[in-house]
């Protein structure tokens, strides 16, 4: 359906996972890399002390991307009292994918029968929020009055399980992390504010600390994910004092926010974080010792949770922290007041 009216407001009405049964303990990870990789020394709870990784999800072999973002985007509509039909515009917004062409949420469409308009929204572990950013605008400028936002994740698939050299190890060591994971979201025109304003950052000149390239594009360079936690840390650096400063201009204290959503690729990241910007650790969803970095799907799945244990509640003030490698970085406020609780 395409709105011949503007809407003043976009609000998320719905968030939903699918979270497959397969689970991989951090021991479990490590008796397997030592098996690919017997010429290192891999020391027992090494995942654990320096990612606080307790154990990832894992869907099974056969499993796409596409499948998970197909269940969390029908467990959504489901749990929203919704028909295909009641869905205006779907997006894809996810690092993993199916197929490079064409783009993914036709394959999610034409699984939950759904006939409207879809696209890709791509930028790494920031996919999502992106997503939300353009739902919003096209539902305030009238084109459309909802949009579903599906996500689905399957990085464990990203292992790099054989390395000859501790170099390598050092930037192979983040893959073991990755977790699989679908998600999605329901965002509808309001007369009250929800989404209440957004930022969007980046600092591209750090795009090399973490690399997928594409084999059939990039043929000459590696095809496996490399990831320099250290070079991609040194990207974020900035962006978080403009986030600062950003949410100064709209009257946000982030140490008196209700619940704080952050991307989560380890839990001294998410720690280093907290203490940069002045947000109480007990404000923040923890996800990651328990399911891995899911990447896009991370945000979903911290909003489904809060639902889930009753810490979503009208007139609660929530913010989104995005950040990406790339380096991207993003926030987003909502007023949870005019949203319904997942």
């Amino acid at each position: 359906m395409v709105s011949d009216r503007r809407s003043a407001h976009s609000r998320i009405t719905q968030a939903s996972v699918h979270l497959p049964d397969g689970r991989q303990t951090v021991e479990a990870i490590e008796d397997r890399l030592r098996a690919h990789s017997p010429a290192l020394r891999i020391p027992p709870g090494l995942l654990r002390r320096m990612y606080g990784l307790e154990e990832r999800v894992v869907a099974d072999d056969g499993v796409l991307p596409s499948d998970l973002a197909a269940h969390a985007a029908s467990k959504a509509l489901a749990q929203a009292g919704l028909e295909p039909g009641d869905v205006d515009l779907l997006l894809f917004a996810s690092v993993s994918a199916d197929v490079q062409e064409p783009a993914n949420a036709h394959i999610v469409a034409a699984k939950m029968g759904l006939t409207c308009p879809v696209f890709d929204v791509s930028n790494a572990c920031n996919s999502v929020l992106n997503a939300l950013e353009v739902a919003d605008s096209l539902i305030r400028c009238g084109r459309y009055r909802r949009v579903l936002i599906s996500c689905g994740e399957t990085l464990s698939r990203l292992s790099r399980w054989t390395m000859t050299s501790r170099q390598e190890m050092r930037t192979a060591l983040a893959s073991m992390t990755g977790g699989d994971m679908g998600a999605a979201l329901i965002v509808e025109a309001s007369t009250a504010p929800g989404i209440i304003a957004s930022t969007f950052m980046a600092n591209s000149t750090g795009w090399p600390a973490a690399t997928l390239f594409n084999p059939y594009q990039a043929p000459g360079l590696p095809h496996a994910l490399d990831i320099d936690s250290e070079q991609l840390l040194a990207s974020f650096l900035g962006l978080d004092t403009r986030a600062l400063q950003w949410l100064k201009e709209h009257d946000t204290d982030p140490g008196e926010l209700s619940l704080v959503c952050v991307h989560q690729p380890s839990v001294p990241f998410v720690n280093t974080f907290s203490e940069r910007l002045g947000v109480r650790r007990e404000s923040v969803v923890p996800t990651f010792p328990r399911t891995g970095n899911v990447a896009a799907a991370t945000l979903p799945l911290q909003l489904a949770l809060a639902g889930e244990q009753g810490r979503l509640r009208p007139g609660m003030k929530i913010a989104l922290f995005g950040l990406a490698s790339g380096a991207s970085g993003a926030v987003m406020l909502i007023d949870w007041a005019a949203s319904a609780a997942p």
